[in-house]
This record gives C-alpha cells, structure tokens and sequence, in this order.
C-alpha cells in the first residue's frame, strides 16, 4: 500500500443512495466488529480494572472522526470520547507536519486534546484500503498507573496541575510502519508502576484496535468503499432522525437546576469547595442546548476539573441518550456521531466543564458524574416520569503496596446507586451514569492480592422515602494485610442525592480508616496517598439514591417486603411511609389507613398555615 493520510474517495454513484436493507446488514457486520475488539481486549487484559470491571472503549471512526460503532461492553466514558482522541490526534499531526501511514499504531491520552483523562489510554491504528486512509480503528482503557506522583492512577488528588498527573502521551507512534519503537515502550517500563501488568493492558488493546482494522478493510472488501461509507452516512442521517425526533417531543422552553460538590471541604480555601454546578436546558424544535453557565470556576491546582470534550460532551450525551431514548422503549438504535447532531453544548472557558490547561483532570469523574445528574434534574421538569431521583456518586480507591522493587496497584471502584424512578426503585449498588463499570469480584481480589474484604453488603436502613425508594449504596470493609498505601477520589460527603415529586432525600457517603493500632478516622471524600499497616482497614459507605414520589403512596405490600428483606426497619416503615407491621411481620391494613390519613391530615394543616395571610 502507498504511504498515505489521503482520504479514500468513495463512488459518487454509491453515495448518492443506498438501500436501507443494505445498509442494515453493514450496521450489523459494523456492530459485530466493535463487539470482537471488545472481547478480544478484554480477554487478553491482565488487570481487573479492564478485565473484570470492564473500563475500556473500542469503537471504528471514519476519516471525518464521526464514530461509526462502539462496543457494548464499553462504559459510555471510554468509547464516547473515541471520535475526541481521533480529532485529537489528527490535530496534533496537522500541527507537527506528521502523517499516517500503514502499520502505524499511534498512543495518545491527552486531556485537552479529546482523552478522557491521563489514565485512559487510547492506542489509535489508522485503516487503508487499496492505498487510502478510510479509517481509525481505536481502543481505550484505564491503566493501572501511568507514572504520576502517586502509586495508582487514581487517587491523585493533589495533583497541582496535569504535569503532576503522569505520562502524557500527544499522538506518538509506538509502531512506526510496523517498526517497533523500542525507546518509546522502555520510557513506559521505566516509568509506570506495575509495568508488566500495564504494558501487558496496553499490548492487548493494540492487538483488539488492529483486529478491528482488519474486519474493517474485509467489510470493505466485500461490500466496496463506496457501499460502506454510503451505509455510515444513512446510518448517522437516521440517529439523527431519531434523536430529533425524541427532542422534539419535549416542549420548548428553559429548564434549569443547580446542584454543588463537595471538592475539598477540609481545605482552607473556599473556592477548593461547594462547588455548584449550573444547568439551564433550551429546547427549540429538534434542537436542544445545555449550557453550563453559573458553573464554579476551574480549580486551577486541584484535579477535578473536567475538559470540555471527552468527558462534559461525554456527560451531556449519555444523559440524554439515556433519557429520551431508552432501549426498552425505543430498541435498538445504531450508536454513532448522528446521534449527537441536534445536542449543543455551551460551557463557559475556565469553569470546572471546559478548564484552561494546565489545570489538572484526573479526578474529573467528580465532577462529571454531578454534571450528568444535575442535567437530568432540569429535564424532570419536561420528562417527570423518564427520570431518576438523585443519583449517588462513586469512590474510586487506589490500594498500592511495594515488594521489594516491585509494585503492586489495585484500582477498586465503590459504587454508587441510582434514584427511584416512576414505576420501579433506584437501582442498589451500581457504577452509576457516564462511568458504568461492573463490580468486581472478592474472589478476584483476594486471589492475587494482598488485601482480605471483611464485609461487603447494603447499607441498613438507609433507603431514601418515596413512592419507588432511592437505591441502596453499598458497604466496603479491606484489610491491609501487607504494608502499603491508599488514596481515593469521591464526592457526595456533603450533599445528599435530591428526591424527586415529594420523594426524600438520598444519604451521603462516608470513608473511615481503622489504624490496627489506634481509633478510627473518619476520612474526606478526596485523600492523597497515605501509608498503611498490615491490619489497617479501610471501610468505605456508599451514598444512597433519592426517593421519587409520595412515600405515602407507596403500596403497603413493597413497604412490608422491604422489612423482611431487612432494608428497612419496621420504625421506619411508620414513619417514612405510614405502615403499621405488626408483631408477625404483616400489615395491619386498619392502623396504615388510619396513620396515613392522620398523617396526611397533619401535611394539609400545616400547609393551610402557611397559606394564611
């Protein structure tokens, strides 16, 4: 093949037509590869944060950096930003006069230049078919450590700026026409932690993005260029149909919500804390606009802030997506760039959602995750019942120890849970919103780490009050059964998750360190790596959801379910939703009537005073 970044030239003939059947077919055989390269990544990764909890992306991008697939397997977090690395990328080599050619495999994780953040590696390969460029064939992981001033790639809390952050890596060729760059892979072994587990990760996503090349140019192949870039265009042309249509069942006008995080409540400095974060949703047509406007202005030596593309873009669309376009309503439609056409984001430069570099990034989820939630508190007011109450944000928890010369890092994600929603409860103890990663296994930890988990299980009597009950957040107690250290980035020490439509309010998150020799500590939501004992534990409680509607209309029946299923107490099933159990753990349907009137009739009593002049 010639050495080229030309654009191929498809068929003007081709082009002007395609036949939906057809086009079908080359959604399906698109879709089929995304799938391949995810399993291929995933089976071949040796950690468990890419393994188990499955924090990658692999997605194919035309030459126009338009996404033209994604794995499932994917969280939105990593194969969303894909088409951002391939802009990224293409800019950095329009900026240093480089170019691609065949063989090249090109690493880059750039924060202001489309990565998601440092940790999330993207191995980029570019696809040719008969001499021309027709493609990227791209994978993205989270890496275990990526040589920043602390062990782990999490957790880095006090990051000054993104220098302080870790490698950064701005488009450079590992693979140079096939030709290995040998100095360039023994930077990273020289300075990552955990080296032959990263590297191993890193070796496993080129080998998943170059499959992905390969299937790409067969589908080519067999369908001819012009064919298949005729398929992609109708195929973005009818998400964007899709979307505009779902937009255009809201009606037009502003919405808005407000929302703070915690940042770094123990610091003295107050712009480092409750911090807002402001949404005012427009929606004109089949055209809607999300505007972070009255958002707090970046940290500028704090690592929360979050680029404008790769993870506040990110957030927006996942959002919506999942909002107006739920897959149990609407099936399956083709995940790609058409999708985002009718979405506009605006986001003032300098604020924490489009920070201005060096500002620091590596604990952007924080943040990311509260901007998701705070958009989809504005749209309630346009889509009550396609939403959920207040979300509960995560902790992600580095664990890191050192063996003689050797490393060893563990990246824990403690999850979150999910609001109640019209019709069902909050979702108990999952990844939540733009991140989704699944949970990973005791089993997985203690086989090859040395770390022992004493409890992990719902919090009790925690749930938030409401017609469909917030979801559960979940509780976390590691042993150290070796000397190492621990750090952690998370949010929602301080603000509890919002009910909804007279639901209650979520609970907070807390952190707490057991020293083996002395008391507990109760912990912020942000700590830098700090040392720790053979039989220190660290007991980590997640945040629960808020509660959607009326607790008071919520059937008896689900009420007496829940105390025998010891989520909540029988105090608080007459409290919070006005059903008298009895001593036999049943509901007695004469007191509950009796109580929820008495207790209705003292809400109207009260608010019939606040009405009087």
């Amino acid at each position: 093949m010639a050495d080229t970044a030309t654009p191929a030239t498809a068929s003007l003939d081709n082009v002007e037509r395609i036949d939906p059947v057809t086009a079908s077919v080359i959604q399906g055989a698109l879709e089929n590869i995304a799938v391949e390269m995810g399993h291929k990544l995933m089976r071949m990764s040796y950690s468990s944060i890419i393994r188990e909890s499955e924090d990658f992306g692999a997605a194919l991008i035309d030459t126009q950096g338009r996404q033209l697939c994604e794995t499932p397997q994917s969280t939105p977090l990593q194969s969303g930003p894909i088409p951002g690395y391939v802009s990224g990328i293409q800019q950095i080599f329009a900026d240093r006069g480089d170019s691609f050619a065949p063989g090249d495999v090109v690493i880059h994780n750039s924060a202001y230049h489309g990565a998601s953040h440092g940790p999330d590696v993207a191995f980029c390969v570019p696809v040719f078919h008969d001499g021309g460029l027709v493609g990227f064939s791209v994978t993205t992981a989270h890496h275990l450590d990526i040589g920043a001033l602390s062990p782990g790639s999490c957790g880095i809390v006090d990051a000054m700026d993104a220098y302080a952050e870790g490698l950064q890596f701005k488009a450079l060729k590992v693979y140079d026409r096939d030709n290995k760059n040998q100095p360039l892979w023994q930077m990273l072994r020289d300075n990552i932690r955990a080296s032959d587990l990263v590297v191993g990760d890193m070796q496993a996503q080129i080998a998943a993005a170059r499959i992905g090349a390969e299937r790409f140019v067969e589908l080519i192949d067999r369908y001819g260029l012009g064919t298949v870039e005729a398929a992609c265009d109708h195929l973005m042309d009818y998400s964007e149909r899709v979307m505009r249509t779902a937009i255009e069942t809201l009606p037009d006008g502003v919405y808005r919500a407000k929302t703070f995080i915690d940042g770094y409540l123990d610091s003295d400095d107050p712009s480092r804390g409750d911090l807002p974060i402001e949404v005012t949703v427009t929606v004109n047509g089949g055209d809607i606009t999300v505007d972070f406007t009255g958002t707090a202005a970046q940290v500028p030596d704090r690592p929360i802030n979050m680029p404008l593309k790769g993870t506040t873009d990110c957030a927006v669309w996942l959002t919506i997506r999942s909002i107006l376009l739920d897959s149990a309503i609407h099936g399956h439609i083709p995940q790609n760039s058409g999708l985002t056409r009718p979405i506009h984001i605006v986001a003032p430069s300098g604020t924490l959602v489009n920070p201005i570099f060096p500002a620091p990034t590596i604990a952007r989820f924080c943040t990311g995750n509260q901007a998701a939630d705070t958009l989809m508190k504005a749209l309630g007011e346009a889509v009550p019942h396609q939403i959920s109450a207040g979300v509960g944000n995560l902790h992600v928890i580095a664990f890191s120890g050192l063996r003689g010369e050797t490393h060893w890092v563990h990246m824990e994600i403690h999850e979150g849970c999910y609001g109640g929603r019209y019709g069902k409860d909050g979702m108990d103890a999952v990844d939540t919103l733009y991140a989704n990663t699944r949970n990973n296994p005791i089993e997985d930890v203690e086989s090859h780490l040395p770390l022992r988990v004493h409890r992990y299980e719902l919090r009790d009597d925690a749930c938030a009050p409401g017609q469909w009950r917030g979801g559960i957040g979940s509780v976390r107690e590691v042993e150290f059964l070796e000397d190492g250290g621990v750090s952690v980035e998370g949010e929602g020490h301080k603000y509890a998750p919002w009910g909804f439509a007279g639901g209650g309010e979520g609970r907070t998150a807390s952190l707490t360190f057991k020293r083996k020799a002395s008391d507990s500590l109760e912990l912020p939501s942000k700590v830098p790596n700090m040392t720790t004992k053979a039989g220190d534990r660290i007991v980590m409680i997640g945040p629960c959801g808020g509660g959607y509607g009326d607790p008071f209309s919520r059937d008896p029946a689900q009420v007496l379910e829940d105390v025998r299923d010891g989520l909540i107490s029988v105090e608080r099933a007459h409290r919070d939703y006005g059903v008298v159990i009895t001593d036999s753990i049943t509901v007695d349907a004469a007191a509950t009537e009796a109580a929820r009137r008495s207790k209705q009739e003292g809400r109207q009593s009260h608010e019939d005073q606040d009405h009087q002049p």
